[in-house]
């Protein structure tokens, strides 16, 4: 279980981790800006979870952010974006925001492994203990992707794309 402390870690990982993803990058385009952008909503997305007891953590080099369902996804202070960034997130939330389920739901915000621990199955360990919580609870876990690979790879980990929308970003929503 992640706490304040491994934030750093966790933010500079995530954002090594996103840097070709379509989202972020639809997000966040400028080449030179993204860092500093990316650590700015993930920064954002870490501080409003971590009391919750939902992010799950190996040494703060993967990280998986769960959002539960108990309550609305409130914000933590306002993101330091630029107000094109700005719009763009908020863009892009409200299409995600509609294309979820009505029902209660443990939610995968963020699932991330920084680059240089790739491929030690450390995503889907992090990931397995919020599907644990999920199940605990008796819900449905939700996450969505914008990248096709992905879907194939979260299908084999026994995920089933429940719906999709394609503006602003194409992107699949899938549940457990």
């Amino acid at each position: 279980m992640a706490t304040p402390a491994d934030r750093e870690r966790i933010v500079d990982s995530l954002v090594a981790a996103f840097p070709a993803d379509p989202v972020l990058r639809f997000l966040f385009p400028d080449d030179t800006e993204y860092p500093r952008q990316a650590a700015a909503f993930f920064g954002r997305l870490f501080d409003k979870r971590v009391g919750k007891g939902s992010i799950w953590t190996i040494g703060g080099l993967s990280a998986a952010i769960w959002e539960p369902p108990t309550g609305g996804d409130e914000p933590a202070g306002e993101l330091d974006v630029p107000a094109d960034a700005l719009a763009r997130v908020r863009s892009y939330e409200d299409a995600l925001h509609s294309a979820l389920p009505r029902e209660p739901f443990w939610y995968l915000g963020v699932l991330g492994t920084h680059p240089s621990v790739a491929g030690r199955r450390w995503g889907r360990a992090v990931m397995a203990a919020g599907l644990r919580r999920a199940a605990e609870d008796g819900l449905p876990a939700v996450l969505e992707t914008s990248k096709p690979a992905n879907v194939d790879l979260y299908r084999r980990a026994g995920w089933t794309v429940v719906g999709e929308f394609t503006h602003p970003q194409q992107t699949w929503v899938m549940q457990q």
